[in-house]
């Protein structure tokens, strides 16, 4: 058995649509890090996306953890044009379009960004690759919303807007293993 412990960047207090915007994560709730390291196995591997939130986070969490090189596969979805601006600021501009976007999740697009369905096919693609290097490990993967979405959406069998109705809040753990071809949800946005 493979067991994912799947953990969501620190905060970036950030009141926008945050993709690939490479914003800094708040790292100064050290009771927080320090609880959720304690939960986290050691030894076991320890990867994140390459964006700074998600590796700086990893990095406090490296202690007692083989880390593996960033993985830019795990980022968050890119929101295109709608990078780094309001949810207001979108739905006064296009709002049909950010609808779509929520309410035809899969294949539906920000404006020079990715689909849920391109998001999905990358993390998919990354968390195999997990899984197939190294069999019956412990992996710590410190990503976004997005991705720990992704992962839950496949292990529960769930629709995108099924999905949608999980909370992944920062700093959070989502535990999910993997056995010959089954999966199984531990834990779903832990907080410790």
């Amino acid at each position: 058995m493979t067991r994912l412990h799947l953990v969501r960047h620190a905060p970036t207090h950030a009141r926008t649509m945050l993709g690939w915007t490479d914003r800094a994560a708040d790292l100064g709730d050290s009771a927080a890090l320090a609880r959720l390291s304690a939960a986290l196995p050691r030894p076991a591997l320890l990867v994140s996306s390459d964006l700074g939130r998600a590796a700086t986070t990893a990095d406090r969490l490296a202690e007692g953890r083989s880390r593996l090189p960033h993985d830019p596969r795990l980022r968050e979805i890119h929101f295109g044009a709608w990078e780094d601006r309001s949810f207001a600021a979108i739905e006064a501009s296009t709002p049909n379009r950010i609808r779509d976007f929520w309410q035809n999740a899969g294949p539906s697009r920000a404006p020079g960004g990715e689909s849920w369905d391109d998001l999905t096919a990358r993390v998919t693609a990354a968390l195999d690759g997990l899984l197939a290097a190294h069999p019956g490990g412990e992996i710590v993967v410190v990503a976004h919303f997005g991705p720990i979405l992704v992962a839950l959406q496949r292990a529960l069998g769930l629709t995108v807007q099924q999905t949608f109705g999980h909370r992944i809040e920062p700093l959070s753990l989502t535990r999910i293993s993997h056995d010959a071809g089954q999966w199984t949800v531990e834990a779903i946005n832990q907080i410790l």
